[in-house]
């Protein structure tokens, strides 16, 4: 692997990672909210700042 990408390549390397990946429903994402909530072990929530 390359580690001397710049800024702009790995950009455009994810870019083009997330263009591959199928799309997901607004129903799926709050199934996967649910279950990520229900899964967790974490009862206490992180305060944003």
């Amino acid at each position: 692997m390359n580690c001397k990408l710049t800024f702009k390549e790995r950009a455009k390397l994810s870019m083009e990672q997330i263009s591959k990946q199928k799309g997901v429903t607004l129903e799926q994402a709050r199934a996967q909210a649910k279950w990520i909530s229900e899964v967790s072990t974490s009862k206490v929530k992180k305060k944003r700042i």
